[in-house]
């Protein structure tokens, strides 16, 4: 569940200039909860810092983007450069061994940028709202997504998604990813959405027709390992802006992007 920004910023400080933690009572970067009952970071000073990080700024239409020449920017930039270089070694080595490599990303600020909604609820979350920002499918690509999902798939990677959003949100997920340019394998063998009516028979450890109790680490995890165990794939790399994306196992590789804006348990 997404968290509210007074949680989010102090989950998500230690995003910020390299990992640093900005009070005492600051949380880690892997927990939803601070050491300590200090005075926590003032929560008007993070926004501005989250706003120096992002480079925030409105474009002529009123939306809130995030600079290209900003923090936030280089840090994908080398990320996105480290995983390329893993990408073209782990792709070769797979194929030599007569193995099936893919890639899985996260959607929701690993691939879609949801600044202008975080800034224009002041990092609140309201289910309505939220659905309503994304139904939109207008939001802009995070940096160097597009052009990682494609060279991916240029190395013969298989590229699948696994996501937060909901089933009813496929058609405005796909819609907003061909925007973008990341127009690669999104048809429902590749991109995994939440279905709690309906969920899989492969997560049937947490979920049933109906009745759906999948921490998202259980939903990721168990989407991962569905896609090795059972399709037949070897995960070289696996992309998420929270940890919650990236725990669970069944991924050679985990790359972390930024995200000091929420938290998502």
């Amino acid at each position: 569940m997404r968290k509210s920004h007074r949680i989010a910023a102090a989950t998500a400080a230690c995003a910020l200039a390299g990992g640093a933690l900005y009070g005492a009572g600051a949380a880690t970067a892997g927990q939803s909860t601070a050491n300590s009952t200090h005075e926590p970071y003032n929560i008007g000073l993070l926004v501005k810092d989250i706003d120096t990080y992002y480079g925030t700024t409105a474009d002529s239409n009123g939306v809130y983007q995030a600079s290209p020449d900003s923090p936030y920017a280089k840090d994908l930039a080398r990320i996105d450069a480290d995983a390329r270089r893993y990408i073209d070694k782990a792709a070769r080595k797979a194929h030599h061994h007569g193995e099936k490599p893919a890639v899985v990303f996260d959607i929701d600020d690993t691939l879609l940028l949801s600044l202008d909604y975080e800034k224009r609820y002041n990092y609140t979350y309201n289910g309505t709202t939220w659905a309503d920002y994304v139904n939109r499918a207008d939001r802009p690509a995070v940096f160097g997504s597009p052009e990682l999902v494609q060279y991916a798939a240029a190395k013969g990677v298989t590229v699948f998604y696994n996501s937060g959003l909901s089933e009813a949100q496929r058609t405005a997920a796909v819609d907003n990813l061909k925007k973008i340019g990341a127009d690669v394998n999104l048809d429902a063998d590749h991109m995994f959405l939440k279905d709690k009516a309906n969920p899989p028979a492969y997560l049937k450890d947490c979920a049933t027709p109906g009745t759906w109790n999948c921490t998202t680490v259980q939903y990721k995890g168990g989407t991962r390992r569905h896609i090795e165990d059972d399709l037949g794939y070897e995960i070289i790399a696996n992309f998420g802006d929270q940890y919650s994306d990236l725990d669970g196992g069944h991924a050679d590789r985990t790359y972390k992007l930024p995200n000091p804006t929420y938290f998502v348990s």
